[in-house]
């Protein structure tokens, strides 16, 4: 089987948080050896597993195979890099007469990306799973500051190339009046109106 061939077989097994709302039952076996079912995977859980096996497929294919106890944010990069071309998001280049519009009036020969938040959202779900498998925090190649570097360039980059901008949430100020509501002894003074 070739390398690319193997790569197609990766990311069809993940689909990286494709829409479906299938659920897989899990069954363990008690001591009587009767089956019990759990209750349903929730839809993250079920991706984060889907992903998680996706990543771990993708150490095996590599060659020499890397080890998870061997991965580390380079990996990571890697295989987000090796994730482009899968994706479905256009991202117009700096030469493209659409770079910069949101809603192009024709098609481009710009190529097809993930989309940043797809990425974002993929990063958490393998970050947990990372930990949840028995990863330390402290040596999560996800939480890297290299990958939270290369999702912000991601982001900037789409942004820009698709005059999207994305704007920081700003916190709102909790006042007083927000947090113990109006008092009882407020009465608001009537408007004058102008004859």
């Amino acid at each position: 089987m070739s390398s690319t061939a193997r790569a197609k077989d990766v990311v069809s097994s993940s689909s990286l948080g494709g829409g479906g709302s299938s659920r897989s039952v899990v069954a363990t076996t008690t001591n009587d050896h009767h089956h019990q079912q759990q209750a349903p995977l929730s839809r993250y859980e079920s991706q984060k597993r889907r992903d998680w096996n996706t990543f771990g497929q993708y150490l095996k294919n590599q060659r020499p195979p890397v080890s998870l106890s061997q991965c580390n944010c380079n990996h990571v990069l890697e295989f987000l890099r090796y994730l482009d071309q899968f994706g479905k998001t256009k991202v117009h280049l700096h030469g493209c007469v659409f770079f910069g519009q949101p809603d192009p009036p024709a098609p481009c020969t710009c190529p097809l990306r993930q989309a940043w938040g797809s990425l974002d959202a993929l990063i958490g779900r393998l970050r947990a799973a990372y930990e949840e498998n028995g990863g330390s925090p402290e040596t999560n190649p996800f939480g890297n500051g290299a990958i939270r570097v290369y999702l912000r360039e991601v982001k900037e980059c789409q942004a820009k190339a698709r005059g999207i901008p994305y704007k920081k949430k700003k916190k709102k100020k909790i006042t007083n009046t927000q947090i113990k509501g109006p008092s009882s002894d407020h009465v608001p003074k009537p408007m004058k109106q102008s004859s």
